[in-house]
């Protein structure tokens, strides 16, 4: 069996935790040979993660590009860095496993488009709910046309008001200038599967949205700035000392996420109260300085006549999206937080799914993940395999979410996108 050498540039939760770690147990297929991250601990703490020992570390990314590493580079790192370092990894010959958003610029995403076709560069995209067992079963379904003509998509990505908080108040997602708008940066996977669905061009884009609740007007009479300090923190829906402190606590302190993205240190109470006192996410919700929108509505009009409404709501109890696809000889509705797929056609003829029962392996995205890393091994083996989420195929969510923003931010423009 063929074995790639591995390098990942970002120690963080999805370059080390997820796809190094899957890849770590995949020893006969991948070794992971360099780690680059500009915070030494986190290294510190990746090797340990994937039991490494002969790896080599670099916290200075000029350094680790002084040369080729290895046969794969995987880049998860924060969304502005992503382009910038693909095109230094393109010259010298990497294959590329690329982080999703590629880039909050458009006109990023076509500058690598134009370095990919010149260089020759394999890349994969990591929009991983394409690999998973239940989108694909879901576009089963609208290929097999047992539906009839698809009229209408209906789809919420119901973030969950805690994971909002996490990633795009207090978090590296909550401010538009060092990362994205939170409809790419959230909703890039449902972006893309929007129009994979749908199976054709879309031509014309309108959205509404804004941050409607976490700002400063909304904070509490006499709240401070830090919830620890807080004569709100056991009271507070947003509280960090409830969200970190006490559900890490209630999970034993384990290495997970979200806890384990507040500090590199290892999880304990103390190490935990020691980030709610230095880091962004110890602050008050209403005293941060995020400015990207907490809710947003996307109407999408495609080429074939489907119509898609997209909403992104950050104000839901818990995560998990909700798909519901109307055609002319039935509906299907998915609904992942209820381990359900259900195709109700108008014969009378009712089908129902759990999620479970498509996929045994439910880690990462619903098995998207690990399922992506096989596809992945596939490809650079050379195996006859759809590179579904392919660079090209990849920019069209980004396109997408441009001209979305670009409506927003006009109160709701219809706009014909460019071909």
């Amino acid at each position: 069996m063929k074995k790639f050498t591995v390098s990942i540039l970002g120690a963080g939760s999805r370059g080390v935790d997820t796809y190094g770690s899957f890849m770590a147990e995949c020893s006969d297929r991948f070794q992971i040979v360099a780690l680059c991250d500009i915070n030494p601990e986190k290294l510190e703490r990746a090797k340990k993660i994937l039991s490494a020992t002969n790896i080599s570390c670099f916290t200075d990314e000029d350094v680790f590009f002084e040369k080729r590493r290895s046969d794969l580079l995987i880049i998860a790192t924060p969304d502005k860095e992503h382009v910038r370092q693909a095109l230094k990894a393109m010259p010298l010959g990497y294959s590329i496993l690329l982080e999703k958003p590629i880039s909050a610029d458009y006109s990023e995403c076509l500058e690598l488009l134009a370095a990919q076709k010149k260089y020759g560069n394999f890349i994969m995209v990591c929009h991983v709910l394409r690999y998973t067992a239940s989108v694909r079963k879901i576009k089963e379904v609208l290929d097999s046309g047992v539906l009839g003509k698809i009229v209408s998509i209906d789809h919420l990505e119901r973030v969950a008001y805690w994971h909002f908080a996490h990633s795009y108040v207090r978090g590296n997602w909550h401010k538009e200038k060092d990362s994205a708008p939170s409809l790419l940066a959230k909703c890039c996977h449902d972006l893309d599967l929007m129009q994979y669905y749908a199976g054709c061009r879309c031509a014309n884009i309108s959205s509404v949205g804004d941050l409607a609740w976490f700002k400063v007007e909304n904070k509490p009479e006499g709240a401070t700035d830090r919830c620890l300090d807080c004569k709100y923190s056991d009271t507070c829906e947003y509280s960090a000392t409830r969200i970190y402190l006490r559900w890490a606590q209630n999970e034993g302190f384990r290495d997970l996420w979200p806890y384990n993205t507040i500090t590199a240190e290892p999880l304990c109470k103390e190490t935990i109260m020691s980030a709610l006192r230095q880091t962004d996410y110890g602050k008050c919700v209403y005293s941060c300085d995020n400015d990207v929108a907490d809710n947003q509505h996307v109407v999408m009009e495609f080429e074939n006549g489907i119509r898609v409404y997209l909403t992104m709501m950050a104000f839901t109890y818990d995560g998990g999206r909700r798909t519901s696809v109307y055609g002319t000889k039935g509906e299907l509705f998915f609904d992942e937080s209820k381990n359900s797929l259900k195709i109700a056609l108008f014969n009378d003829q009712i089908t129902e799914y759990k999620l479970t029962d498509l996929e045994k392996d439910m880690r990462g995205h619903g098995g998207g993940d690990n399922n992506m890393i096989r596809t992945l091994y596939e490809k650079l083996c050379s195996v006859n395999t759809e590179n579904q989420t392919d660079l090209e195929h990849s920019i069209e969510s980004h396109k997408l979410a441009h001209y979305a923003e670009i409506s927003r931010k006009a109160g709701g423009a219809r706009i014909d996108l460019p071909k």
